[in-house]
């Protein structure tokens, strides 16, 4: 039976390390894809409302850019994607981890326009939405290794839907409260 419902408070201790725990709960109680589709609208949406003059400000020296913080953004989400496929498919060998400050400095993200990151978010998030719509009961629960910790396959995908809401409201309080 495939499962479009299940609800980041269905998740167990040990589905995900704690260092995710404050993504998850940003959520509040919420079922997986209705946040990844619900998400698929409205953050474009944010992206769009970024002033132009800002999307390569940063608020302090040594800090990401906007534009940096938002391909930071879609880079954690494939990262995340391709592990949850990978323990989906009961593949069983440990996955290393990424080092996200060589991503950004590596990303070219100064080059992105406010269009091109709203096109490669939503096909992003599609072929995100694409792979979890289609993962049984028993896929969703299975548990691979990243970055020496156990994540289930449903963690992951709650992962990547806290992980931008925390990244948007670091760009609404410390870049765009003006």
């Amino acid at each position: 039976m495939l499962l479009d419902a299940m609800k980041n408070s269905e998740l167990k201790k040990g589905d995900y390390h704690p260092f995710y725990e404050p993504y998850i709960a940003t959520l509040g109680d919420v079922e997986l894809i209705e946040i990844l589709k619900r998400q698929l609208d409205n953050f474009p949406l944010f992206i769009s409302s970024i002033p132009e003059d800002k999307l390569h400000y940063a608020y302090s020296a040594g800090k990401w850019t906007i534009a940096e913080v938002l391909v930071h953004v879609l880079d954690t989400e494939r990262v995340f994607q391709y592990r949850a496929l990978r323990f989906a498919r009961n593949d069983k060998t440990p996955l290393p981890g990424f080092d996200q400050d060589m991503f950004v400095v590596e990303s070219n993200a100064e080059s992105f326009t406010k269009e091109e990151l709203i096109e490669n978010y939503r096909a992003i998030r599609k072929s995100t939405i694409a792979l979890f719509e289609k993962l049984s009961d028993e896929t969703l629960k299975r548990v691979g290794i990243a970055s020496d910790a156990k994540m289930s396959v449903a963690a992951l995908g709650f992962i990547c839907c806290g992980h931008q809401r925390h990244h948007r409201n670091i760009l609404r309080e410390k870049y765009l409260k003006d």
